[in-house]
């Protein structure tokens, strides 16, 4: 038996999720919790196999309780249930330990089917994530290659420093970030600040 927990602040979506799974063979919901401290505090003393958790909790990011649940037992499967569709959060849930990314989208037979799957050791993701992930690959195939010093300088410029500021901040002239941001606009195919700043943001570096 699959011993599934839930973790979601919202009482709708933990009873939605439990009238999905309930009398399922094979399958039994034993817990489910809207914080992420009344979830650990279950895994103390409560066997469970697998958990359904939200990234967007009261007290502690998904993100982060997925990584300090999977220190705590490496063999718990997590499965990110969320509304949140962009990269980044999917690309750090997979790198916090999580088995599977499922928007709240979904059908039925798919979160069976990321359950089954993660609980034989593989991977689930929905349909619209594994679009989200391919399209990101093919992005960051196509995505030039930045130097040290232009990445430190896109952050600062993400931040709203000003050239002064920046040259400062890295013992440079302002005319070398000058220089560094007007290639910076050419490798990136930008003409103005907001453009960068987009950039930055959409790639992490902000």
């Amino acid at each position: 038996m699959i011993q599934v927990f839930i973790v979601d602040d919202h009482n709708v979506v933990i009873e939605g999720i439990l009238s999905l799974l309930q009398n399922l063979p094979g399958i039994r919901v034993c817990g489910n919790a809207q914080t992420a401290a009344d979830c650990l505090y279950f895994l103390e003393n409560n066997p469970v196999d697998v958990i359904l958790m939200d990234i967007n909790l009261p007290d502690l990011s998904g993100l982060d309780l997925c990584k300090t649940v999977k220190q705590i037992n490496s063999g718990i499967k997590v499965i990110a249930l969320s509304t949140f569709n962009q990269i980044s959060y999917i690309n750090k849930m997979i790198a916090n330990g999580a088995s599977g990314y499922l928007l709240k989208n979904i059908t039925k037979e798919e979160l069976v089917q990321a359950i089954h799957t993660v609980m034989n050791g593989g991977t689930y993701h929905s349909f619209e994530v594994n679009e989200i992930i391919k399209t990101a690959k093919k992005k960051s195939e196509n995505t030039p290659i930045l130097t040290k010093r232009e990445t430190d300088i896109l952050k600062l410029v993400a931040e709203g420093f000003t050239n002064n500021q920046i040259g400062e901040k890295l013992f440079i002239s302002t005319d070398t970030v000058d220089s560094h941001r007007k290639n910076l606009h050419a490798k990136l195919n930008v003409n103005n600040t907001a453009l960068l700043v987009r950039y930055a943001i959409e790639n992490d570096l902000a």
